[in-house]
């Protein structure tokens, strides 16, 4: 990119390096968490997806889409209204997500089963609410999937009380390569425009299932995938599938 220059065709460009860097850092770590989210799958569990903010765009690329997994689920702040009897004004708190115990209270609204797995997905991985959710997650045995800016989490220093980030809790850890601010064009007074990390984030998650039902089906097992609603008879077709998780799945609030 010539110096100074702001365009689509720039902001293209260097997106289209940020997903060549990011499939070539994480071929690894899309290997390993697409084992954990197979193995879930084959102990009927369910993936819960958690991220606050614009991280909340990541976890819907994994959650009840076509062409993606049934036993997904999302976990957001709306679950304290709609599911724990929450007036909708607490909704309006900036700070909300660094509230004491919150994390502890979306975990329990969701109701996870001991085999279920959880991606966590957060670019700076330092904010409370964040760390909190994964310390929690294993303290409890569930598997753990991070999803963050290694560069952005390097540069930053740890904001919880525990002295840790995202990626020191998990069992995979899949790197984005966004870099610190995430932005990737740079601005005359110094700034930075448009964000990378929701493009190269949806590519890893996309891998990651992938791997996942590219393991089950090589071991003679018959993955639940959506497909489009849209399609005929893809409602019906999803709403069987999705029976074999009553209760588990909550798609309310998308």
């Amino acid at each position: 990119m010539g110096e100074g220059q702001i365009s689509g065709a720039a902001f293209a460009d260097e997106a289209r390096a940020a997903l060549e860097r990011a499939v070539a850092a994480n071929k690894d770590a899309v290997g390993a968490a697409g084992r954990l989210v197979a193995d879930c799958v084959a102990a009927d569990g369910v993936i819960h997806g958690f991220g606050t903010g614009h991280s909340q765009a990541t976890v819907l690329e994994l959650v009840g889409r076509a062409g993606g997994l049934i036993p997904t689920n999302r976990i957001g702040l709306t679950d304290l209204v709609l599911r724990g009897g929450e007036d909708r004004s607490v909704l309006d708190d900036p700070l909300l997500e660094r509230a004491p115990g919150l994390a502890r209270r979306l975990y329990d609204l969701a109701g996870p089963r001991p085999q279920d797995l959880f991606l966590i997905v957060s670019n700076s991985g330092v904010n409370n609410s964040i760390v909190d959710m994964a310390l929690h997650v294993k303290e409890a045995g569930h598997p753990l999937i991070a999803l963050t800016s290694l560069t952005h989490t390097r540069a930053v220093p740890a904001l919880h009380p525990s002295g840790q980030h995202l990626a020191d809790v998990a069992d995979a850890v899949l790197d984005n390569c966004a870099p610190a601010g995430d932005a990737l064009l740079p601005l005359p007074d110094g700034g930075a425009l448009c964000g990378v990390s929701t493009i190269t984030s949806a590519l890893l998650v996309q891998m990651v299932v992938a791997e996942a039902v590219g393991l089950l089906t090589a071991e003679g097992a018959n993955p639940p995938v959506y497909i489009s609603a849209n399609l005929p008879g893809g409602h019906e077709r999803n709403a069987v599938l999705e029976a074999r998780y009553a209760g588990r799945l909550h798609r309310n609030g998308f």
